[in-house]
């Protein structure tokens, strides 16, 4: 593994350009959404707005997330828990980026809902490119130890294991370019409209929020499967912090689909 690029004197962290590229393919991913579904221009600008700043939003909500977690250590060391290169909780960066992304919408005065569902794809995609930071560093986000001829070691890793391993981030990665997939063409779903069947409404598109709620439960099952297999601790019933938080994430998407229903859109 390469935790870090050495340019002469210049540490660059592979997490860190990872990250750089998530956001760029996310990038390109929302403004091609945007501009579909008549919400800007690729002219416009807009879709830079609505990854630069959700982005650095998520990624200081992820670092707050992240220490609040170990309260002991964070009193010990605050300057050096707060200031660390370490340290990512996607849960937090989850709360902060889609609250960013919300407060931009509202300001450009977009439907909420039609604004995430145009992120969803960009979101999940842009995800599954950050966890190649993961691999690259090594940075234990990796799995327990496997017999299966895939397993990987991290011996030069952030947090080194000899072991043969689980190769969890690119589990991820593949995970989130088929969700991304599934969100673009449902997308399409409600751009184009779909013939009504027999005794149909005439309006028998995927509704504003569809999407969102697809994302929010194909991530969060994706997530909570994953975690079995991570080297995470368990704390709450069983389960990981982090499947805990993807349980709110799959009923969230659940509620607001019936919702939805309820409301005779669909």
């Amino acid at each position: 593994m390469v935790p870090f690029l050495h340019i002469g004197p210049v540490e660059v962290p592979t997490f860190g350009l990872m990250v750089a590229l998530a956001m760029l393919v996310a990038f390109f991913v929302l403004r091609a959404d945007m501009a579909r579904r008549g919400i800007a221009t690729k002219e416009s600008g807009a879709a830079e707005a609505f990854i630069a700043i959700p982005c650095l939003a998520g990624i200081a909500g992820a670092k707050i997330y992240h220490v609040l977690q170990t309260p002991r250590e964070l009193l010990a060391h605050p300057f050096a828990e707060i200031f660390s290169r370490y340290g990512l909780a996607w849960f937090g960066g989850l709360i902060a980026g889609v609250g960013a992304f919300a407060w931009l919408a509202h300001m450009r005065k977009i439907p909420l809902l039609d604004m995430f569902d145009a992120g969803s794809t960009a979101a999940a995609l842009g995800y599954g490119v950050g966890r190649i930071g993961c691999l690259l560093s090594g940075d234990g986000d990796y799995g327990v130890p496997t017999s299966l001829p895939w397993g990987m070691s991290f011996p030069h890793g952030l947090v080194p294991t000899d072991q043969r391993v689980h190769p969890t981030p690119l589990y991820e990665l593949a995970a989130a370019c088929l969700i991304s997939w599934v969100l673009w063409r449902l997308g399409g779903k409600q751009v184009q409209g779909r013939p009504a069947k027999s005794g149909a409404s005439a309006d028998s598109r995927l509704p504003s929020g569809g999407v969102f709620a697809a994302y929010l439960v194909l991530t969060g099952v994706a997530r909570f499967l994953v975690e079995f297999i991570r080297i995470n601790p368990r704390s709450f019933l069983g389960m990981t912090n982090a499947q805990a938080a993807s349980v709110l994430s799959i009923l969230a998407g659940g509620i607001l689909w019936w919702r939805l229903r309820r409301r005779g859109i669909t």
